[in-house]
């Protein structure tokens, strides 16, 4: 491969996609980014140039990417909600497939999640599988990572895990807390990421951290790190789901939804394979760096969607 190659990278204004375009521009290739965020401060100035994403008009998004060497994927949503949803985001990535192989685009580096299954009932997992399938089916060159749950500066779910265990006297668990999951640092995302687009052999792997914890022992490590430490109650899920929705109400957000609930209790943030090659990033290491800063500040998902001109929060 030529440092002249051009390396396509969907949302390098957000989180995971920002990572990547760093990645990519320290190993000296050219980068530029597709976006639903063009009015969004682009933190690498004129080194990434961006583009709409133009789902409604496969033609333009497919001219965007002539002349690509590899496409990284990361657009997704988190939830279902009136202004975004699953299905819209499968169709939108599958426009974006079919785009990327009428351009003549030579390989995908796509993120999808941790035990995606066509047959399950929960659209986030259904939907990545899907996505999957489609992928292998189209006949270009791949690499599907499988993150858990990402870690970060931009972070959402760790940053308001420890919001919560600062401004709340108790935390509920839902259930017994017993379930596991395996957190992944963004930029340990973004190096496995840029690694496998300078190969051609088509590979899927669980992109998981170097830790393990049940989701119990995750709240308790984060309180006793930023010196919060609370009393950590089972509570069933039905329950759990409606704090965290008078929460949402609070903080104008979805704090979590069901769907969530499920797949975290399912375990399926959590796969029994071999630690995973370059994520050696770890999540304790991680938050005593940040104990200082991590939680001050909400950090809300729709915000995100709706501020579309300003940049992602740092925790």
């Amino acid at each position: 491969m030529t440092n002249k190659e051009i390396h396509a990278v969907t949302g390098a204004f957000g989180y995971s996609g920002k990572y990547i375009a760093q990645r990519l521009l320290d190993d000296g290739r050219q980068v530029f980014t597709l976006t639903n965020s063009l009015h969004r401060p682009n933190p690498f100035g004129e080194q990434v140039q961006a583009f709409p994403f133009h789902f409604d008009e496969p033609d333009k998004l497919a001219a965007s990417l002539r002349g690509v060497q590899v496409l990284y994927n990361t657009y997704w949503v988190r939830f279902n909600h009136d202004d975004f949803g699953h299905e819209t985001a499968v169709a939108n990535t599958l426009t974006l497939f079919q785009a990327a192989q009428k351009a003549g685009v030579e390989r995908i580096v796509h993120v999808s999640i941790t035990n995606p299954s066509l047959d399950s009932p929960l659209e986030y997992f259904s939907g990545k599988a899907r996505l999957e399938q489609a992928l292998i089916d189209s006949g270009l060159s791949y690499a599907i990572l499988r993150p858990a749950v990402l870690f970060g500066k931009e972070d959402i779910l760790i940053n308001n895990i420890a919001w919560m265990l600062r401004h709340l006297p108790i935390f509920g668990v839902f259930g017994d807390g017993q379930y596991r999951l395996q957190p992944i640092y963004v930029d340990d995302l973004a190096q496995l990421a840029v690694s496998q687009g300078q190969k051609r052999e088509n590979v899927t792997i669980d992109a998981i951290g170097p830790e393990t914890f049940t989701y119990r022992d995750l709240v308790a490590t984060i309180g006793k790190i930023i010196g919060k430490k609370r009393p950590i109650l089972s509570i069933p899920a039905g329950l759990g789901y409606a704090v965290g929705q008078i929460i949402g109400q609070l903080v104008n957000d979805v704090l979590i939804t069901r769907e969530e609930i499920e797949g975290l209790m399912a375990g399926l943030l959590y796969t029994p394979t071999s630690p995973p090659p370059e994520a050696t990033t770890k999540l304790t290491n991680w938050v005593a760096r940040h104990a200082a800063t991590l939680g001050q500040n909400y950090t809300s998902e729709l915000a995100r969607r709706r501020e579309r001109s300003q940049a992602y929060q740092s925790n």
